[in-house]
């Protein structure tokens, strides 16, 4: 079973900035997407930035100009830069990674990292 291990969360100032990782425990083929999902208090998790195979990128407008989602395939790994944090970042990050096999889809969650912006 593939597990998903995230890093890098943890309590920032309004205006600073955070670097989550997220490794695979063991090698992932055909993989068509990476992503960042999150959870803030309250409310239910949402989209933050997808990374496709091709390496082509889409943000919640939210964050757009703010976090940058890269990744590595060859590495199972994907990082999630997060620049200008506001308090209302405020929340459980989770990674996800998307493999097609066979014409099903499957998706690999991370156990989640929180991320907390205040002052």
């Amino acid at each position: 079973q593939v597990q998903l291990v995230e890093s890098g969360g943890g309590l920032v100032q309004p205006g600073g900035s955070l670097r989550l990782s997220c490794a695979a425990s063991r090698s992932i083929d055909s993989i068509y997407a990476m992503a960042w999902y999150r959870q803030p208090p309250g409310k239910q998790r949402e989209l933050v930035a997808v990374i496709s195979s091709g390496g082509i990128t889409n943000y919640a407008d939210s964050v757009k100009g703010r976090f940058t989602i890269s990744g590595d395939n060859a590495k199972n790994t994907v990082y999630l830069q997060m620049n200008s944090l506001k308090p209302e970042d405020t929340a459980v990050y989770y990674c996800n990674i998307g493999r097609t096999s066979w014409g099903t889809n499957y998706q690999y969650w991370g156990q989640g990292t929180q991320v907390t912006v205040s002052s």
